[in-house]
């Protein structure tokens, strides 16, 4: 059974940074992407980026290119957040990613709350 958990989120002022991290369990070699999506309050959720799963190929949203980079290790997938806007304010959460381009999702954890005030 995939365990997905998440932490790292806060309350910063717009121009900071944060890193989220995911601790991943049961994994298995059918998981071809990790990533993260978010989801405010009243929108619809968004893909953020994803990594293959053991390798170094990412993809990104064009809202955070640039500004955000995802990596992982053996049991957790990062995401380093920087120059953070207030419209990155959101529930973050870690998943495991069927299809990126229809942003569809296999599993995900409880999520973390990024809150950046201008």
């Amino acid at each position: 059974q995939v365990q997905l958990v998440e932490s790292g989120g806060g309350s910063v002022q717009a121009g900071g940074s944060l890193r989220l991290s995911c601790a991943t369990s049961g994994l298995t070699s059918s998981t071809y992407f990790m990533g993260w999506f978010r989801q405010a309050p009243g929108k619809e959720r968004e893909g953020v980026a994803v990594i293959v799963n053991g390798g170094s190929t990412t993809y990104y949203d064009d809202s955070v290119k640039g500004r955000f980079t995802i990596s992982q290790d053996s049991a957790n997938v990062y995401l380093q957040m920087n120059s953070l806007k207030p419209e990155d304010t959101a529930m973050y959460y870690c998943a495991e990613v069927l299809n990126w381009a229809r942003r569809q999702y296999k599993s995900w954890g409880q999520g973390t709350q990024v809150t950046v005030s201008s």
